[in-house]
């Protein structure tokens, strides 16, 4: 019941990561692939917490074999590669880290927009096999041209800044109201923006709402001649549909940075309906990846495996109740339980604490639909008693004891 200090890194996740949590006490692995299934499995045997990046896949199957693991972290945006459900009935948060990688992914997005304007792509590599293309038809100016983005969170408002600066006219789509920055304009429906843009960038999450929410119908609706990028989920383009509007001249180009089967490492071949065909920039899902915001998430992620195991704060948490907790005084301890969110839990531990005659110092209580999550502090004598007789209450799932 007391705190881990075991734990896996994945997919390559910057070196600071390993290094700061190091510093700190815990004990490391790093591997710079995404494992199987299987695999995964048997290394999560002896580990405390897990950080990957957007390719491992944490199943049920392989949260459900590791029930003692105390947290998973998503060094990336996304957590769709975890399953938060099963995570949560486990007692095991999820963290990511939503901000870190915004400005490396809409900076991309913006050369793509430029690239694809330019026919950068095409020009590069005949000028790489010796031939001459110095022409201006099919090369335009960004300003003046309609960007679409579809979805304004974090990446997507971002982008829309740095194309107003360029001198293009941005509308977005979202499902959720967002507030406009610049003189960007929102409108109405997906097909509004897909009908009005010279460029369409996607910047939606991966959900079975906006599972192939780009198809032939989509592409369609888009101007001839206009382009599309997509640096947000492999999901979310039909790959065939795209390749028809390219290869019959509907649209102009495209960037894609996401596909719905990618290698799960740098070792493996990658292939896609997309290649060969003109003015299309294939990225191998770099949207994020610079020095810069690979160093910045590694720090958030691992300060919030820090915070956890520490001091049991959930603060961002994706799955899970979110409570924002003080360092421990020095003489306490801290006991920390996750339950099932059923009626008379709180009833049964204040009782057990009151038959012990244990003073609570402070308790904080905060539940979601599934489970709850208690933190108590209090007197040194009396911590490790009280944790033993809550964790056998049937209504428990975690129970540790922070000092």
């Amino acid at each position: 019941m007391t705190v881990g200090k075991r734990i896996l890194l994945l997919e390559g996740i910057s070196p600071k990561a390993k290094e700061l949590l190091e510093r700190e006490g815990y004990q490391v692995r790093a591997e710079s692939y995404s494992p199987t299934e299987k695999e995964l499995s048997e290394w999560l045997k002896d580990t405390d917490a897990l950080g990957i990046r957007s390719k491992t896949q944490v199943t049920r199957a392989v949260l459900e074999a590791n029930p003692h693991l105390q947290v998973v972290g998503a060094f990336c945006i996304g957590t769709d590669q975890i399953a938060n459900d099963c995570a949560n009935k486990l007692g095991i948060p999820v963290f990511n880290a939503p901000y870190s990688n915004t400005r490396s992914v809409a900076e991309l997005v913006i050369a793509e927009i430029i690239s694809l304007s330019r026919q950068l792509g095409d020009r590069s590599m005949k000028a790489h096999r010796g031939e001459w293309m110095k022409s201006a038809d099919g090369s335009h100016e960004v300003r003046g041209k309609t960007l679409g983005l579809v979805g304004y969170g974090h990446i997507g408002s971002q982008v829309s800044v740095l194309a107003e600066a360029f001198g293009m006219r941005v509308l977005y789509f979202d499902t959720v109201k967002k507030l406009p920055l610049g003189n960007s304009s929102p409108v109405r429906s997906l097909d509004e923006v897909l009908m009005q843009s010279d460029f369409v960038s996607l910047h939606v999450p991966d959900t079975a709402q906006t599972k192939n929410m780009i198809t032939a119908r989509e592409i369609r609706l888009m101007k001839k001649g206009a382009h599309l990028i997509n640096a947000s989920r492999g999901s979310v383009v039909a790959i065939s549909d795209l390749a028809s509007a390219l290869r019959d001249g509907h649209l102009g180009g495209a960037a894609v940075d996401v596909f719905p089967i990618e290698p799960s490492s740098n070792k493996e071949k990658f292939t896609t309906e997309l290649q060969g065909l003109p003015n299309v920039i294939l990225t191998p899902h770099i949207g994020g990846s610079t020095l810069e915001a690979q160093e910045a998430i590694g720090y958030e992620v691992s300060q919030s495996f820090l915070n956890f195991l520490r001091t049991g704060s959930t603060r961002g948490a994706v799955n899970f109740p979110n409570v924002d907790l003080p360092v421990l005084h020095a003489g306490s301890h801290r006991i920390v339980n996750v339950h099932k969110n059923v009626p008379g839990v709180l009833r049964e531990i204040n009782g057990i604490v009151s038959e012990i005659g244990a003073n609570i110092e402070a308790q904080s209580l905060s539940t979601d639909a599934n489970v709850g999550y208690l933190v108590m502090d209090m007197a040194q004598a009396n911590a490790q008693i009280v944790a033993e007789r809550i964790a056998k209450l049937e209504t428990s799932i975690k129970t540790r004891v922070l000092f």
